[in-house]
């Protein structure tokens, strides 16, 4: 048998934090979920505290917590996030200090509260949620793909950093899949938001599916996770056939001044 292992997740009341947190419950291991909101259902033996990624006060108190419940931790998921898009011309400060502060310091702030204890201990996993806009850049999503960049390269960072300690670390870059996740865009461009809903209604696979995967990753010590079909071949063709992606790219620059067009006209 497997040994029961503690695990936090961020942003876990939904989505694919819950699918998560009800997988890791179901194979007995002990599970702390935490949310912004004040209270939400969680797996049957786990536990709730509500957290709010941008404070460092609550990443202390989920810290104490977790020494006070588990006596340490074995896999923090740090997947509390928010969706963005927009122009760049049609976004303001404000809107890159939210994505940032939420998707960036979010992470980062995780990390650091928990890395002396997993140096501590000479084990634990981090495990960052980031996207497919951390690898591949679409027009439009600048804030959105600079702020997953960044927790592409912290991820790598940290494996590089705390791997001697006997930490391991996994970035997971998915794209579009269904989830609630549309309800954070912030509404600054209402047009990047429409198409932005669309595709994460329209995507193939559920949190469910992706959770599962994530987890098979996770477990094989993988540092990155791509956990779908669209993800992969975005991913290498980037990679290996950058003239292809370069043009696949520009044409949608180009449907978007499309559609800027039009919307100019009326």
């Amino acid at each position: 048998m497997s040994r029961v292992r503690c695990v936090l997740i961020t942003g876990g009341a939904s989505g694919l934090g819950a699918a998560l947190a009800s997988r890791y419950a179901a194979r007995g291991d002990r599970v702390l979920v935490t949310d912004l909101a004040a209270g939400a259902p969680v797996p049957a033996g786990a536990l709730y505290q509500r957290l709010d990624i941008t404070s460092t006060q609550h990443w202390a108190d989920a810290l104490r917590r977790v020494h006070d419940e588990f006596g340490g931790l074995d896999v923090l998921v740090n997947n509390a996030g928010i969706a963005a898009g927009g122009r760049v011309d049609r976004v303001d400060d404000a809107h890159w200090r939210r994505v940032l502060d939420v998707n960036v310091l979010g992470a980062v702030n995780g990390c650091r509260t928990f890395a002396p204890l997993l140096k501590a201990q000479g084990h634990g996993h981090l495990v960052n949620v980031a996207s497919l806009a951390g690898l591949v850049h679409p027009a439009a999503m600048s804030s959105y793909d600079a702020s997953k960049a960044a927790v592409v390269a912290l991820s790598e960072s940290l494996r590089h950093e705390l791997g001697p300690w006997g930490v391991d670390v996994t970035v997971v870059c998915p794209s579009f899949f269904r989830t609630n996740l549309a309800a954070s865009l912030g509404g600054e461009d209402p047009l990047m938001d429409q198409v932005a809903t669309k595709l994460i209604a329209r995507a193939p696979l559920g949190a469910e599916e992706v959770a599962a995967r994530v987890l098979k990753g996770v477990d094989a010590r993988r540092f990155l996770v791509l956990p779908d079909r669209s993800a992969r071949i975005a991913y290498w063709t980037k990679r290996l056939a950058r003239p292809l992606y370069d043009r696949q790219m520009l044409a949608a620059g180009a449907r978007i001044r499309r559609a800027e067009l039009r919307e100019e006209q009326g």
